[in-house]
C-alpha cells in the first residue's frame, strides 16, 4: 500500500512537473511569438506556424523545407538561364573634334631666334653664345618677321594635332613656306593642284581647299596680314592631308567594339619640313600616301574603275533563282550570258564548244553544268554546279559604283594597318574567309577559314604569333560558359563532368561542376576555370596557333570539317578555324607538315614557341588584292561597310560645318 501510495505520489509529481513544464513551454512559445528584444512586436503568423511545426509536426516541417528548397532551386535556375554576357556592340560614331587655335604666340620674334646667312641669303639658326663679352651680330628682320604682328589676329579651326604642329613648326622655322614677295609661290600653286587631286586616294579634296588671297589693292600691313593668313591656312591644309593619309579620317575604335586598332602617331612637323625642302611638291603629295604594295594596287583599281563607264548592259538574273542539274529555268539564257561576259578568257576558250552550241534552251544540261562548275572554281566558290545566291552574285558581278565604294573603304581601312605588313606574315581577311601565309622566297600558303557568326563577330586587330600548341585544351571563354553552358548546367549540374571538361578554382584545384554556384559565376561573384580535355571531340581539334590578345582569338583546327565546303563560312564564336591547320603551323614554325603530325601523334599536350617576327592581321576588307594581282570583291558579311560609310559621312558633315562657319 505504501509502495502504491508512493508510486501514485511520484506519478502525481511527474504529472504536475509535466503540467508546469508544458505551461512554461507554452508561455515561452507565446513570449517568443510576442516578444522581440525589449519591445513587443508582431511576428508573422507563418513564422510561428513554422516553429510549432518544427516542435510538434517535424514531418510536415521537413516537407515544407523541401518545397522551399525546390522553389529556391527553380528561382536560381531561372536566374542562371537568364544570365547573359553581352557581345561587343556598334557605337554611335563621333567624328574627330576640331578646335580654334590662336597663333598669337608666333607674333613676336624671340631673341637669338634666327639670323640670315650672309653668303646664301638663307635664314639660319643663331648659335648659342655663352659669354656676354663677345660681340653679337645684329638681328636682320626677314619678310616673315615683318609680317609677324598680323599673327596676333590669326586663328585656325583645325584638328588639335594640326594646330600644335603649325605652332611647333613656325616656332622652330620662322619663315614662309608658301609665300614670297607678297604672293603665293609656284610651290604653293603646285600644292593646291596636288591637294585638289586627292580623290584618287579616296579622300575629299574639299577638306584641303585653301582660297587664294585677294590681294588686289592691298599693301603694307594689310598685304602682310592677307599673306600670313594664306601661309598658315596652307600649312594647316597640308598637315590635315598628311594626317588623313597616314592614319585615316576615321578612328575605327569609335565605330565599334569589334575594332581594336591603335591610331598611328604622325610626325607632322617633319612632314611640313619635307614639303618645304621638296623640289617636286606634287610627287611629295603622292609620297605621303601609304607606300605598301596593296595600297598601290587599290589605288590603281580605283583609277581603273573610275575610268570605266557604268555598265549599261548589266545582266540581271532573277532573285531567288535556284537551279540543279537537269532542271529548267527561263533564267538559263541570262546565266550563260553572264558567264560569257564575266568569265575569264581561259574559261571561255576551254568551254568554247558549249558556249557556241548554246541555243537559248531552258534545260540545265550536263554540258552547262560543267561550264558553271568551271566558273564557280574560278570564282573561288564550291564547284558543285548548283546555281544559288552566291553563284549568281559572282556571275552578275557588282555594279561599277558598288566596286568603287568598296575600294575606297578598303583604302581607308588599309590606313589603319602598319604601312609595311612585314615580310613573313599571316593575313586573315574575314570577308573573304581566307588566311594567307607569305614569306620571301616561298609560295604563298592560302586556305579557307571559318570566322565568327554575325552574333559572335571576329574582331579586327593585329598581333604577333608566339606559340603553336599540340593536342590543345580548350579554355572555355566566360561568354560561352554563361551564354551557352549555364542553361545546360541549370538542368544538369554535373553536365561538365560527364562531357569531358575540367572545372578548377582560380588556384588550380579541380572541383566537380555540380559543386559550383553557377549563378555566382554568372554574376561574377565567384570565379572558376573551365577547359575541355584534348581529344577527338575537342573544339580546337589537334593544333592551335596563339597570338595572345584580350579578345581570346586564335587560329585552330576543328572537328567540324564540313563547314569548309560552304561558301559563306561565318559559324565560329570568333576564333579562326583553319582548313589546313597543320600546314599553317608548319609554315609559322619553319618546319614540315610531317614534323607537326609527329608532335600531334605523340598525344601529349605540348607547346612550341615560334621564332622570328611573324605578325598576324585579323582584318576585314570587302575589296582586297589577290595573289594574282587582281582585286577581289567580297560580301559584307558583318555589315561593316555600312557602319564605316556612316562614320565617313559624319566626318565630312563635321568638316563641312567648319568650312562654312
Amino acid at each position: 500500500m505504501r509502495a502504491n501510495e508512493m508510486a501514485l505520489g511520484e506519478g502525481s509529481r511527474k504529472n504536475r512537473t509535466r503540467s508546469v513544464l508544458g505551461a512554461s513551454l507554452r508561455a515561452g512559445l507565446m513570449a517568443t511569438v510576442l516578444f522581440s528584444g525589449f519591445n513587443l512586436a508582431t511576428v508573422e503568423t507563418a513564422s510561428a506556424q513554422g516553429l510549432f511545426q518544427r516542435l510538434f509536426n517535424p514531418e510536415a516541417h521537413r516537407r515544407q523545407q523541401e518545397r522551399e528548397r525546390q522553389q529556391q532551386q527553380q528561382d536560381l535556375r531561372k536566374k542562371v538561364v537568364s544570365a547573359r554576357v553581352s557581345a561587343p556592340r556598334y557605337l554611335n560614331y563621333t567624328p574627330d573634334s576640331w578646335k580654334t587655335v590662336s597663333l598669337a604666340e608666333l607674333s613676336e620674334m624671340k631673341t637669338a631666334e634666327v639670323q640670315p646667312d650672309v653668303q646664301s641669303g638663307e635664314v639660319a639658326e643663331t648659335p648659342a653664345v655663352e659669354s656676354d663679352s663677345l660681340p653679337q651680330a645684329p638681328v636682320v628682320p626677314t619678310a616673315f618677321d615683318a609680317a609677324r604682328p598680323a599673327l596676333k589676329e590669326v586663328s585656325l579651326t583645325v584638328l588639335p594635332e594640326v594646330g600644335e604642329a603649325v605652332i611647333s613648326y613656325y616656332r622652330e622655322h620662322p619663315d614662309f613656306v608658301w609665300v614670297k614677295d607678297g604672293k603665293p609661290t609656284d610651290k604653293a600653286m603646285a600644292m593646291r593642284r596636288g591637294l585638289g587631286d586627292t580623290a584618287k586616294y579616296a579622300l575629299n579634296p574639299d577638306d584641303y581647299l585653301v582660297d587664294l588671297p585677294a590681294t588686289a589693292g592691298l599693301e603694307g600691313e594689310a598685304l602682310d596680314a592677307a599673306m600670313m593668313r594664306f601661309e598658315m591656312e596652307m600649312s594647316a591644309a597640308v598637315l590635315t592631308y598628311v594626317l588623313d593619309s597616314r592614319r585615316g579620317r576615321v578612328d575605327p575604335n569609335r565605330i565599334s567594339e569589334y575594332h581594336d586598332l591603335p591610331r598611328h602617331a604622325v610626325d607632322l612637323v617633319s612632314a611640313l619640313e619635307g614639303f618645304k625642302n621638296a623640289s617636286d611638291v606634287e610627287a611629295e603629295v603622292a609620297n605621303v600616301q601609304p607606300q605598301s604594295d596593296h595600297f598601290r594596287k587599290l589605288t590603281e583599281e580605283l583609277a581603273r574603275l573610275k575610268a570605266e563607264d557604268e555598265d549599261a548592259d548589266q545582266i540581271v538574273i532573277a532573285p531567288g533563282t535556284f537551279l540543279k542539274a537537269g532542271k529548267s529555268s527561263p533564267e538559263m539564257k541570262n546565266i550563260v550570258a553572264a558567264i560569257n561576259k564575266n568569265g575569264s578568257e581561259e574559261l571561255k576558250t576551254a568551254h568554247a564548244e558549249t558556249l557556241t552550241a548554246y541555243d537559248g534552251a531552258e534545260l540545265y544540261s550536263p554540258e552547262l553544268v560543267e561550264l558553271v562548275k568551271a566558273f564557280q572554281k574560278e570564282a573561288k566558290l564550291t564547284p558543285d554546279g548548283i546555281i544559288g545566291k552566291n553563284t549568281i552574285n559572282a556571275m552578275v558581278g557588282e555594279t561599277n559604283a558598288a566596286k568603287i565604294a568598296k575600294v575606297e573603304l578598303a583604302m581607308e581601312r588599309s590606313r589603319w594597318l602598319p604601312e609595311q605588313l612585314g615580310e613573313r606574315k599571316v593575313f586573315i581577311n574575314q570577308a573573304a574567309f581566307t588566311a594567307t601565309y607569305t614569306a620571301p622566297g616561298e609560295d604563298p600558303l592560302s586556305m579557307r577559314v571559318v570566322v565568327g557568326k554575325k552574333s559572335n563577330q571576329t574582331n579586327f586587330f593585329y598581333d604577333k604569333i608566339q606559340i603553336v600548341e599540340y593536342n590543345p585544351y580548350w579554355g572555355v571563354p566566360y561568354s560561352i560558359i554563361v551564354n551557352e553552358m549555364l542553361p545546360k548546367l541549370a538542368k544538369d549540374p554535373s553536365y561538365l563532368d560527364r562531357a569531358g571538361y575540367e572545372v578548377t578554382t582560380p588556384g588550380g584545384r579541380q572541383i566537380s561542376s555540380s559543386a559550383v554556384d553557377w549563378y555566382a559565376v554568372a554574376s561574377k561573384q565567384q570565379s572558376v576555370n573551365v577547359r575541355q580535355y584534348p581529344g577527338s571531340s575537342n573544339a580546337l581539334g589537334e593544333v592551335k596557333i596563339l597570338f595572345p590578345n584580350k579578345h581570346h582569338i586564335y587560329m585552330h583546327d576543328t572537328p567540324a570539317k564540313s563547314l569548309f565546303k560552304k561558301d559563306m563560312r561565318a559559324y565560329s564564336h570568333g576564333c579562326i578555324r583553319l582548313q589546313d591547320p597543320k600546314a599553317m603551323a608548319a609554315a609559322v614554325l619553319g618546319k614540315s607538315k610531317d614534323y607537326v603530325s609527329s608532335r600531334i601523334s605523340a598525344g601529349q599536350n605540348e607547346q612550341e614557341r615560334v621564332t622570328g617576327d611573324i605578325p598576324v592581321y585579323v582584318s576585314y576588307f570587302t575589296a582586297w588584292p589577290e595573289q594574282d594581282g587582281t582585286v577581289g570583291f567580297y560580301t559584307d558579311v558583318y555589315d561593316r561597310d555600312m557602319h564605316l560609310l556612316e562614320a565617313i559621312e559624319k566626318t565630312e558633315a563635321a568638316r563641312e560645318k567648319v568650312r562654312t562657319s
